[in-house]
């Protein structure tokens, strides 16, 4: 059984990683280095006081941060291995928002992930199905709403292109009645 604190301390090191891929950097001023992260915690109201101290601690043994000394400052920054599992979490929690009433527009992806690019394809493909999309192929999902910037979001984690993935929005769709009665509009 994992202790309580260690999950929490995964979590808040989760969170910190996120904003640092949002901000792209923190600097605080701090004469002293110890005391850099006493006021750093003082200004980020988030998180407690204690578990910030111990992510802190966490993401830094694990080299997932990177602290320099720059004069009277402190600049903390994520790692290239800090932004790689940052962006992981930053596609684990994203989600497509559904709007109250449908604007009558499909939303088609089409991709095409070449086999040597097989786990990719597949992982896409899954947090196709995670995010409610109907497969019309394969290569080909639909999707009534709204979802070009977490899909952009997911070509770029990927790094694949525009070529490779395209978002279509199709205003009338063939006998789209299945499509409906599954997306419940």
């Amino acid at each position: 059984m994992r202790k309580i604190t260690k999950i929490k301390t995964k979590y808040y090191s989760k969170e910190i990683l996120k904003y640092l891929l949002l901000v792209g950097e923190i600097y605080t001023a701090s004469a002293f280095p110890r005391s850099f992260p006493r006021n750093l915690i003082r200004s980020i109201d988030k998180f407690k006081k204690e578990k910030f101290s111990y992510s802190f601690n966490y993401l830094k043994k694990r080299g997932l941060i990177e602290i320099k000394r720059e004069g009277y400052d402190v600049r903390i920054a994520l790692t290239k291995e800090g932004r790689k599992r940052a962006g992981k979490y930053q596609i684990d929690d994203l989600e497509i928002e559904k709007p109250k009433n449908w604007d009558k527009k499909w939303r088609v992806v089409i991709f095409d992930v070449p086999v040597s690019s097989g786990i990719i394809r597949d992982v896409f493909r899954r947090k196709l199905k995670e995010f409610g999309f109907y497969p019309l192929q394969q290569s080909i999902w639909a999707y009534p709403y709204p979802c070009h910037e977490e899909i952009k979001l997911l070509r770029e984690f990927f790094g694949l292109n525009k070529k490779q993935i395209q978002v279509l929005e199709v205003s009338k769709l063939e006998d789209d009645r299945f499509l409906r009665k599954y997306f419940k509009i």
